[in-house]
């Protein structure tokens, strides 16, 4: 369980309050609060007049033991059950009202909670994602709107209707005995007062339950996502043992809490007994002494049964709020994180009349023991065509990384055109920025669409147009309905090149004055590399480019090559600069990559 926990406390999020998470509830509620009265009206109404009724029914049986002419009777009798028809049918009325109501005000602040948790969720930063799962973040907004259904069912039409019937049965009760209401009274404070105290001890096995199901749910995720990684190293048994291990912990867990709940059931029976007996204990001794009707033994027949009812569930009422609370901090957890890469308040939007990038005394790391670039400086022309090469994990990406934003510089400034890319914002950094990754991820939309996500206002011409330059015509034309086919999750529908000749062409439809190739070729054979290239060499006309590349037609076409080991700079210059060093880092990658082949 331990190493769970430690995964779990290392997530990259906060401890919301129970504040904070009806904090995050209001501002989805404050748009819909009419509907949010209408609920409360139809219940307070049904609740009041539910109260009332078994007034009638104590008159009800009083008359029965009345010695009046059997006609007379009759006539009241009657008269007193249509009254409780009417009752009724208004308590019927004011429920069926508060239930429409209550329909569309759960769905439209549910709906407004989903959008909200989305919106801010989609703002986090790429370290925010690579430190915890997808799917656990998928479950955690689906579980912020759900507790907020709990929440809002069990307030509505548990812990209100309970409010009101205690206070009016106490009112009722009281002009009718106050020793008997003032029993009743002490025993529903011992028996709330218990079920708050023991489910509120009971909150933290309740969260950590909650934590338990987020990480199976993560590890599920997880696997499945690497479904073909685990039948091609043959996987299978160890993956299903991991997962064996981790649902086992979780059920055990769930055990302990249930077994919980069943304590707070024995101690509630015993205390509905004790009161049952007290109540006709005492109603019994004023009976004797004339004080009491046979009709209010049964009013307080009617009140107990209802109370012990409504109370019985209370514990159940009080778990699932606090379960309702559990499942909506983690969300509100990440709604309290703050942004890791921000705006400046009034940050400027970028403007790039030429596409200088320079790097100024750079220096960024992880933490402080993994430092992954150290003091760089570097000056991209406007229109140069620069190449950064090097060893697996010298920081070539983190050089992508930190031009787009996705994390902030430790210390030093990028600029683009004069501007410190942190004092404009991160939308008009990337606006201005092309990406073709290495390895594309797509939407599960139609193919077109995913084309078209590098300029989303384009015209279906403009985007076949820039589909056509990257060769996508070569695979589109010949799927069920062409660029209208859907892609699949991840696009795993569409092979690893025919994924980058889409990230090609959104790069061809966004025609930005940056643009930056992060291995773009290196999913394509000899034949698409050779049609895809003269489409990237019409690409790169007239912009600033930063090329990652080991593929040697890349890398020859260059203005410059940056050779980067280490975090740092070490060498840099054209082609055959390089070449001249015999010594050199680039000569030596040469050699090992393509040098005997030439040969």
């Amino acid at each position: 369980m331990k190493q769970y926990d430690a995964k779990l406390k290392h997530s990259g999020v906060g401890e919301a309050t129970n504040l904070d998470v009806l904090k995050a509830f209001w501002r989805g509620v404050r748009f819909h609060k009419l509907s949010m009265f209408l609920v409360i009206f139809g219940i307070v109404l049904a609740r009041i007049v539910s109260v009332v009724i078994p007034i009638y029914y104590k008159k009800f049986f009083d008359a029965l033991n009345l010695i009046l002419p059997i006609d007379k009777q009759t006539s009241e009798l009657v008269q007193i059950i249509i009254l409780i028809f009417g009752l009724n049918l208004l308590v019927w009325a004011g429920y069926r009202f508060s239930t429409f109501a209550s329909t569309h005000f759960q769905s439209s602040v549910i709906a407004k909670l989903k959008q909200q948790a989305f919106d801010y969720m989609i703002g986090h930063s790429h370290g925010f994602y690579a430190n915890n799962f997808t799917g656990s973040l998928t479950q955690r907004v689906n579980r912020f709107a759900r507790a907020f259904e709990t929440l809002a069912d069990r307030i509505s039409y548990d812990v209100l209707p309970l409010g009101i019937q205690i206070t009016g049965v106490s009112v009722v009760l009281w002009f009718t005995n106050p020793m008997i209401t003032k029993v009743l009274i002490v025993w529903v404070l011992i028996f709330l007062g218990f079920n708050y105290a023991f489910s509120r001890w009971k909150l933290k096995y309740d969260v950590k339950r909650a934590s338990l199901d987020s990480f199976t749910t993560g590890v599920l995720s997880d696997s499945i996502s690497n479904q073909n990684t685990i039948q091609l190293f043959t996987g299978r048994r160890a993956e299903s043992a991991y997962f064996r291990e981790v649902t086992n912990d979780q059920a055990r867990f769930t055990r302990f809490v249930w077994n919980l709940q069943g304590v707070v059931d024995s101690v509630q029976s015993f205390l509905i007994f004790i009161i049952e007996f007290l109540l006709f204990y005492f109603a019994i001794k004023y009976w004797q002494q004339g004080l009491l009707s046979i009709g209010t033994f049964v009013l307080i027949q009617v009140y107990l049964v209802g109370l012990a009812g409504h109370l019985w569930d209370f514990s159940r009422v009080i778990r699932n709020i606090y379960e309702a609370f559990a499942d909506a901090k983690e969300m509100v957890d990440i709604l309290k994180l703050r942004y890791d890469i921000k705006d400046i308040p009034n940050a400027g939007k970028l403007h790039v009349p030429v596409g200088e990038v320079k790097f100024k005394d750079v220096e960024f790391g992880f933490n402080d023991e993994r430092k992954v670039l150290r003091g760089i400086n570097l000056v991209v022309k406007p229109g140069e065509k620069v190449a950064l090469i090097g060893p697996s994990g010298a920081g070539k990406s983190t050089f992508v990384k930190l031009l787009l934003r996705l994390y902030d510089v430790s210390s030093g400034r990028i600029l683009i055109d004069g501007q410190d890319i942190k004092l404009v914002t991160q939308e008009s950094v990337r606006q201005n920025v092309g990406l073709v990754p290495q390895d594309p991820v797509l939407f599960h939309r139609t193919l077109l669409e995913n084309v078209r996500y590098g300029r989303r206002d384009a015209t279906d011409a403009e985007t076949l147009k820039a589909a056509r330059l990257a060769h996508c015509d070569e695979f589109a034309l010949s799927l069920p309905t062409g660029y209208g086919t859907y892609v699949g999750e991840r696009g795993i529908k569409l092979s690893g090149g025919e994924r980058q000749r889409v990230a090609i062409a959104r790069a061809i439809l966004k025609n930005a004055p940056i643009l930056v190739l992060d291995e773009a070729t290196s999913s394509l054979d000899s034949h698409s590399e050779s049609l895809i290239q003269d489409a990237l060499d019409k690409l790169m006309k007239s912009k600033t480019t930063i090329v990652i590349a080991h593929r040697l037609s890349t890398i020859r076409k260059m203005d410059r090559i940056i050779v980067v080991e280490k975090g740092k700079i070490i060498e840099e210059g054209s082609h055959e600069e390089l070449l001249r060093n015999d010594s050199s880092l680039y000569g030596k990658l040469w050699n090992l990559q393509a040098g005997g082949f030439i040969r």
